[in-house]
């Protein structure tokens, strides 16, 4: 700290008082961006300003409501200051610590969009955008580009999982056209490198057909935990491009050897002749079967051992293919009002919101003594 502040500061407490000094001390800290301390020096200008002791005392403070309400808008505004100053040094973590109460996440997000990923940055980088949610879609790319696939699926399971569908969705099909992308290549490279000509399949689907000999006991063109992941996270995405490229995925995974063929959950055991029901379903192609296959596992798979998963995957499917009025009729038949769902299928309210017809709801509700969700089908009849 410059000698001439301290006699800035002194000349201020002369001729202004506690109100020049502060905002002396204020405007030299920026200079010195002295963040930490001004953030403090902030602090004891708000509570000056409304009547209170500089510093927080035992005592505590006695506030009206006008005084409360001026000090915590002091208080965003001190770490709104600090925190876009912390930012624009690159100091991401520090500053994200004091933009979180603010919470004004396009402001960062904006600062970070000029931040190149850098080894000095990626893992407060990765935490605020990623972690904190501010940029998650980006956040994972840095990720998959600095970290590898492996620690990208890692991941996605225990923190992408947790974020809202919009950005699983953004997050998923990053994942899906990286590891599309790897293993097309991969099997073109082994299909150029064995017959001395380069292939002009396009698709997996085309580059396997008819070329068993890429698949001998312990072939691979990709690490196969790796293809089922995203085999399995790609049940998210609703474009048809990506589901097409999921697709794809199983036309490879099938033709693996069966060690490589692992067993997943339920409703998806038999993980790619599954998923490629399952895809094809929501492409319109052979629909009919991956109806009757999901609504057999809906019947058949143990709900003392998986709950309404497989019954959740039908209703879901029917739903988003477009079948509403049967996904209705399986909620009402295979849910009970008020059994404990994982959440992956559309409520029986939603269902009949998105159909605008609450008489099923009620129905429902009446025959399971429900008479809340009674009442809210009733009113919602009434007010939509």
């Amino acid at each position: 700290m410059s000698d001439s502040l301290f006699e800035q500061l002194e000349s201020s407490m002369q001729d202004g008082g506690v109100e020049a000094v502060l905002t002396q001390l204020i405007t030299g800290l920026k200079q010195e961006k002295k963040y930490h301390e001004l953030f403090e020096a902030l602090k004891m200008q708000v509570r000056h300003s409304i009547g209170l002791p500089l510093l927080y005392g035992e005592s505590g403070d006695e506030l009206e409501a006008s005084q409360r309400n001026a000090l915590e808008d002091g208080l965003i505004s001190a770490c709104r200051q600090v925190g876009m100053g912390l930012l624009q040094e690159g100091r991401i973590s520090e500053g994200y610590m004091y933009m979180r109460p603010v919470g004004d996440r396009q402001a960062v997000k904006e600062i970070l969009d000029q931040v190149q990923a850098g080894d000095n940055n990626l893992d407060e980088l990765v935490e605020v955008l990623l972690q904190e949610g501010v940029d998650v879609e980006r956040g994972f790319q840095i990720v998959l580009d600095s970290y590898g696939t492996c620690n990208s699926i890692t991941t996605y399971e225990t923190v992408v999982a947790h974020k809202s569908k919009p950005e699983q969705r953004k997050v998923a099909k990053l994942l899906l056209d990286h590891v599309h992308a790897e293993l097309l290549n991969n099997v073109k490279s082994d299909i150029a490198n064995r017959s001395e000509s380069e292939p002009e399949e396009t698709t997996l689907q085309d580059l396997v057909a008819d070329r068993e000999w890429l698949f001998g006991e312990h072939a691979y063109h990709i690490d196969t935990t790796h293809l089922a992941s995203t085999t399995r996270f790609s049940r998210i995405l609703e474009e048809e491009a990506c589901l097409r490229k999921a697709l794809d995925l199983t036309y490879y995974g099938r033709m693996l050897n069966s060690q490589f063929q692992y067993e997943g959950d339920e409703p998806f055991t038999d993980i790619y002749p599954d998923h490629a029901l399952y895809y094809q379903a929501l492409l319109g192609e052979n629909v009919e079967d991956a109806l009757a296959h999901f609504r057999q596992k809906a019947n058949d798979v143990p709900r003392n051992q998986w709950g309404t998963l497989a019954v959740e995957v039908y209703i879901d499917l029917l739903n988003r293919i477009g079948q509403v009025d049967q996904a209705i009729a399986a909620t009402a038949e295979l849910i009970q009002p008020g059994e404990r769902t994982g959440g992956l299928a559309p409520s029986l309210l939603e269902l009949c919101e998105s159909k605008g017809d609450y008489s099923q709801l009620v129905e429902s509700c009446r025959g399971a003594n429900d008479v809340l969700g009674f009442a809210t089908g009733l009113m919602k009849a009434k007010t939509s």
